[in-house]
Parts: C-alpha cells; structure tokens; sequence
C-alpha cells in the first residue's frame, strides 16, 4: 500500500509559482498515494520557469470555498509573485493558519514561507527558505537554519529548487504522520 493512500493534500498556490516547486513534490506526492488538489484564488495558474512564463494548469478548487477539514496537509510552492500575491489575499492566508491551528503537517518551499509570516504561524518555529527570506523569517520570530529540509512539528521548509529531493522525502513522511499537536498557531 503506497505510504499516503487515502490522503488528500492542498497545494495553495497564485500565478507565478516556480514550476517545479510545485510539479515536483505534487508528483512525489502522487506516486505515494496522495490526492492532489491545487487551491488558489484562480480558476488556472501560470508557472515561472527561469524568469519566463511557463506552463498553466488548472485549479481544483478555489481558495474561498477551499476548507481544511477536506485536507490532510498543506503545500505551499515558491516562486517570487506567488507568496506576495497570496500573503495578500485574506483567504489565502486564512487558509494557511487554518492547517497549524488544526495541527496538519504544513510544507513550504523557496519565498512560500512568506504566506506564513503574513498568517501570524512562524514565532518559535525552525525553518528554512530561499536567503533573502532569511531576515523576515528571523524578524517574525523564526530560528532560521540554512539547510536543505528542516522540520518542526510537522513544518517542512527547503531553500530552493535544489533541495526538492530532500523535501519531497521529508514531505511524504511528514504528511504520512499526520497531525502534530504542537504545531498548534
């Protein structure tokens, strides 16, 4: 039996999301038995792929009917315009917390932790993300540590693109443990 059968993820994401930020971990998810939905304010979103537009893909459901009972746990792809076009969305972010006030295994990849600061989730929490998230990370009370994956309480956080072998792994095994209590916001 494939380690997330029966599981179902959300990837919360905007237009211009890095490409493999999200095609990579949704097909390692995938292969492990996973549901995939892509949520977003969109009814399509459009990848970044080495500074240039890239692929669109359609989206399963939108994020302001999106609810985290229907979910298992959380993706949040990098890319510069998609974290800062989510972090001010209020649905977006609403839906972020959500997932820690319920304790569900949360991953973020690149700039995705942004969405994180903006819903008030990171204080306490070890983390990692691309370098010039480091100071926001650190000012909104993170302990930033640069390493390929970090985990916290069932918080997934890599730097970039490079390390989506380490965080495809560590994802798979995080959302296969499910809740963590004290990841509560």
């Amino acid at each position: 039996m494939a380690a997330l059968s029966g599981k179902k993820i959300a990837i919360l994401t905007e237009n211009g999301f890095e490409e493999v930020e999200l095609t990579s971990p949704k097909q390692a998810l995938e292969e492990a038995g996973a549901t995939v939905h892509i949520v977003s304010p969109q009814e399509k979103v459009r990848a970044m792929k080495e500074k240039e537009w890239s692929i669109e893909l359609a989206v399963d459901v939108n994020v302001e009917e999106a609810k985290q009972d229907d979910y298992d746990g959380l993706l949040i792809p990098g890319g510069v315009i998609n974290p800062d076009l989510m972090r001010i969305n209020e649905d977006c972010v609403r839906f972020a917390r959500s997932f820690f006030e319920a304790g569900k295994p949360v991953a973020a990849i690149c700039h995705g932790p942004q969405l994180l600061i903006e819903a008030d989730v990171v204080s306490g929490k070890k983390m990692t993300s691309y370098p010039s998230v480091k100071k926001d990370l650190i000012n909104a009370g993170a302990n930033w540590m640069d390493q390929e994956v970090v985990v916290d309480h069932g918080l997934v956080t890599s730097r970039s693109p490079k390390d989506l072998p380490a965080f495809n792994k560590k994802i798979v095994e995080e959302f296969k443990e499910g809740v963590h209590p004290a990841m509560h916001a």
